[in-house]
């Protein structure tokens, strides 16, 4: 075997030793944080018992996020009913600063103490920890996709916030609001699941599902029409890395007869693949082929096809389409 070929073989196998020692400690974090208490005297002795137990900046980022999804819960009456921005007056700049600190304060205190927040709480807090134990770390604000009815809006709104915070030279990126759990629309109330996934995500999957105020994220420009026009993808595409490979838009234009080709990476004939039609009929994938480590299948649009399918992987939805008629 060719020396540079042996050589490439031994770097992709250190990357993948690397990858799974880091993955067994950071299992590690979450099975000691969940041991802790449910609740601390204050920011401070949360943030010296994580100092306390965990070494490196990638162990302590991770027990911080866990530990505010273990503990700190949506708050969706708030969310529905936010309270009036409360203004301030100021003289001087440096009285300005102070009053905006204060402000910023009372929100980590509020959230940590009450232990419910909507998503400022929950960054501010993540921050106010995270600059504790010595991290560098950034709140984002921007825009979320959660639904299908995002597929295609025509502009972008400032409705959500996230983290990113330094380890090593590589700014990770933290959504612990997500982390915590998700509302259920049929039962009408948030359910407590910790996700893992929202902690250190790719930024292809990221910025599917966020898309900054600024536009841009370490100074690399994130595209607005990939975010707005995109296909809306589910956790369990994030946590299998089930890329869509195609249809490359969220938005399909197609007429009765028409048959839309979806590649999907990751997934095999082992998998059970189906979409759901108007009616919310489970109809399972005709002679799917094995293609590029994916598969590869077709959907037929017809009458029995609504403005929207969502494609299962198992019992998991993993990606909706919007459906436009030709």
């Amino acid at each position: 075997m060719p020396q540079k070929k042996i050589s490439f073989l031994l770097l992709l196998l250190h990357i993948i030793s690397f990858n799974f020692v880091f993955s067994q400690k950071i299992n590690e974090v979450d099975k000691i944080v969940a041991k802790y208490p449910k609740s601390f005297n204050s920011t401070e002795k949360l943030a010296g018992r994580i100092e306390k137990d965990f070494d490196s900046d990638a162990e302590r980022a991770r027990a911080i996020y866990s530990w505010i999804a273990f503990n700190i819960k949506y708050d969706y009456n708030a969310y529905l009913n936010p309270p009036r921005v409360q203004g301030f007056s100021y003289s001087s700049e440096a009285e300005k600063q102070r009053k905006i600190k204060q402000l910023n304060d009372n929100l980590i205190q509020k959230a940590f103490k009450s232990q419910k927040a909507v998503c400022e709480g929950f960054t501010a807090l993540y921050k106010d920890l995270a600059e504790q134990v010595g991290l560098k770390c950034e709140i984002i604000r921007g825009d979320s996709k959660t639904s299908v009815r995002d597929i295609g809006r025509k502009t972008t709104s400032s409705n959500h916030a996230w983290n990113t915070v330094l380890i090593g030279r590589k700014w990770i990126l933290i959504d612990v609001t997500w982390g915590q759990g998700y509302y259920d629309s049929s039962k009408g109330r948030m359910v407590n699941d910790f996700n893992p996934v929202y902690f250190d995500t790719d930024p292809e999957y990221f910025f599917a599902k966020h898309y900054p105020d600024s536009g841009t994220f370490m100074g690399e420009r994130i595209s607005k029409n990939d975010f707005l026009n995109g296909p809306l993808i589910y956790n369990k595409t994030i946590e299998n890395d089930y890329k869509i490979k195609t249809p490359d838009s969220g938005i399909i234009e197609a007429k009765n007869g028409d048959k839309i080709t979806v590649e999907i990476k990751n997934v095999s004939k082992s998998n059970q693949v189906f979409y759901l039609n108007k009616k919310n009929q489970p109809i399972k994938v005709l002679n799917p082929k094995e293609k590029r480590g994916g598969l590869e299948f077709q959907i037929l649009i017809d009458n029995n096809i609504g403005d929207y399918v969502t494609i299962f992987i198992d019992t998991d939805s993993i990606v909706s389409f919007k459906i436009v008629s030709k």
